[in-house]
């Protein structure tokens, strides 16, 4: 075959370029990008992300990827899961190693089949995994047959795996091996288990926390921050989803495939509606309550979850209010810039605070007040006489907005006089037995598809802000999560088979010119695992409405 040409790029810019004979995989060529071997944890080929073990088949630009970076990260955490699922097949091959959701930088794990697990287990599986890393066993991807992978599967007795292929079937599987165990591919791994040397396992309620590190210091394990409130209800959604008999993407779908699907969707919206119940019988029981906090991150279902806790308390003879944080903000000319100098309006400072605590202080008094109109087209706060509000003895104010939760945003209101909510999208299902549903994923699906049909944004709009989106909520959102007097799920589990019908096409259309390319990619592949759902089956005051539009209640 001819030679083929290879353009190696560094932070955008071109460091050189090469003939490569065709089939030259990239681990040979790492030496050309100008960062150290052992920093490299897989690389961009034409904006796609691929493994290093790639054999180069086209003319391309290829781009590192490094451990110190948001990608490199993930290709990180995912070799690491595979590794710690063959330490668990190792030492307890009859057990099934189940992955839960996020807590802080790890992942909680529980292992089906066994007793509750022990600190002595926990040690060995550690133990196991050190040895893994110690022996530097290759990490392979290669495609099987179909049938292959499901006696494969099955002999591994991975459950929903098994499961999940049967409404995905293409002639070839793609797995990633370690040894004597394989999985399901779902991205880029790194080379070796030589690499995965960073890590912790951690005891945690009835199972561990596998812990790993932040893309900002790949080297170091950061503190550990507990999230009792965030693991309570993660915990009862999980039992509510066992009991249920759906857990997984494959045991979503087979609903679907049985044409049984709408009664799990009232099912769902009505489990979720009396957790909103819930919550305003705890407001009405504080009976001090004159102001609800609401606050998420983005695409949590702020704006819906206020209207639906409004129903409820209105049912429960309150007369609500709602305001929107937005309201008070300081106008373009006040703004604080962010590190890259330019507006940064998730900061508290971008909101009057001054303006927003005296206002309240005065409905609280009994005064009238005049809530400010803020123009987001002209960056300018202005007052109507048709917006004054007073504050009568059986009305209740919402307020919902990102900084709900720190109590900077409200100093001058008594702690007795407000009740905090925290929104977390955080499904219970997971694609299989080892691969956990984002709650990232799952808002920046929910947001991508709001941003097309409310605003025109393409899909790669929305991809390239949305760094930007998780690093305020870093900053002004999560650390704010246990001093929230109640947490509500906003996910609802068969949500992702509704938003691949307006995802999928948008995603088709980010480009491999693009920066965005890779993520558009990552994010088709994780909707494949969904059999798709008419939306026309989804209720009016569902909180799905919100992203797609036809909602019942007026934005």
């Amino acid at each position: 075959m001819n030679d083929i040409s290879i353009t190696f790029i560094k932070d955008g810019n071109e460091i050189t370029k090469k003939l490569v004979p065709y089939g030259t995989p990239v681990s040979v060529l790492t030496g050309n990008f100008g960062i150290p071997d052992r920093e490299i944890y897989a690389v961009r080929i034409s904006n796609e992300i691929c493994p290093l073990d790639m054999p180069l088949t086209y003319d391309a630009i290829l781009e590192a990827i490094p451990a110190k970076s948001k990608d490199g990260a993930a290709v990180y955490r995912r070799s690491l899961c595979l590794m710690l699922a063959a330490a668990a097949h190792n030492l307890f091959p009859k057990a099934r190693l189940l992955v839960g959701h996020s807590l802080g930088y790890g992942y909680y794990y529980t292992l089906e089949g066994a007793k509750k697990i022990t600190e002595k287990e926990i040690k060995q599986l550690t133990d196991e995994m050190k040895s893994l890393v110690e022996k530097d066993i290759p990490i392979t991807t290669e495609s099987i047959p179909y049938a292959k992978a499901a006696e494969l599967f099955e002999k591994l007795n991975l459950v929903e795996t098994r499961k999940q292929i049967k409404y995905n079937c293409p002639p070839t599987i793609k797995i990633n091996t370690i040894g004597d165990f394989s999985d399901l591919y779902f991205g880029p791994l790194v080379l070796s288990t030589g690499v995965l040397k960073t890590f912790e396992l951690m005891k945690y309620g009835e199972g561990f926390l596998l812990r790993f590190p932040k893309s900002s210091d790949p080297d170091k394990l950061t503190e550990f921050k507990d999230q009792p409130k965030l693991f309570e209800i993660y915990s009862k959604y999980k039992e509510w989803g066992k009991r249920m008999n759906v857990t997984s993407a494959a045991s979503l779908n087979e609903l679907i495939g049985s044409r049984k699907i709408n009664d799990f969707i009232e099912i769902t919206e009505i489990y979720q509606q009396k957790n909103i119940s819930k919550i305003a019988s705890q407001i009405v029981d504080r009976k001090t309550v004159r102001v609800v906090l609401i606050a998420g991150p983005s695409s949590s279902g702020k704006t819906t979850s206020a209207k639906k806790l409004a129903l409820e308390l209105q049912a429960m003879g309150y007369q609500p209010k709602v305001i929107s944080l937005d309201c008070y903000y300081v106008g373009h000319d006040k703004t604080p810039l962010d590190a890259d100098g330019k507006p940064d309006y998730e900061c508290l400072e971008a909101l009057n605070i001054e303006l927003l605590n005296n206002q309240l202080v005065d409905l609280f008094n009994g005064k009238e007040i005049i809530v400010p109109t803020y123009d987001f087209h002209t960056g300018t706060a202005y007052f109507e006489d048709k917006n004054k509000m007073t504050l009568k003895d059986n009305e209740i104010l919402i307020m919902e907005g990102i900084h709900g939760l720190n109590d900077k945003l409200t100093p001058k209101v008594a702690p007795e006089l407000k009740f905090k909510i925290y929104l977390s999208a955080l499904t219970q299902l997971n694609l299989d037995d080892h691969n956990r549903i984002s709650t990232s994923d799952n808002r920046l699906i929910r947001r991508i598809v709001r941003d097309n049909n409310f605003r025109g944004k393409p899909a790669a709009g929305t991809i390239e802000m949305w760094p930007s989106v998780r690093r305020g909520e870093e900053l002004h959102i999560f650390p704010f999560q246990n001093n929230a007097d109640a947490v509500l799920n906003t996910a609802l589990d068969y949500e992702l088979s509704v938003l691949r019908v307006y995802a999928a096409p948008l995603l088709r259309q980010v480009t491999p010119m693009q920066k965005e390319y890779a993520e558009a990619r990552r994010l088709l592949q994780f909707l494949e695992n969904f059999a798709t759902i008419s939306p026309s089956a989804v209720p009016p005051r569902s909180i799905i409405r919100e992203f797609i539009g036809g909602s019942a209640f007026k934005y």
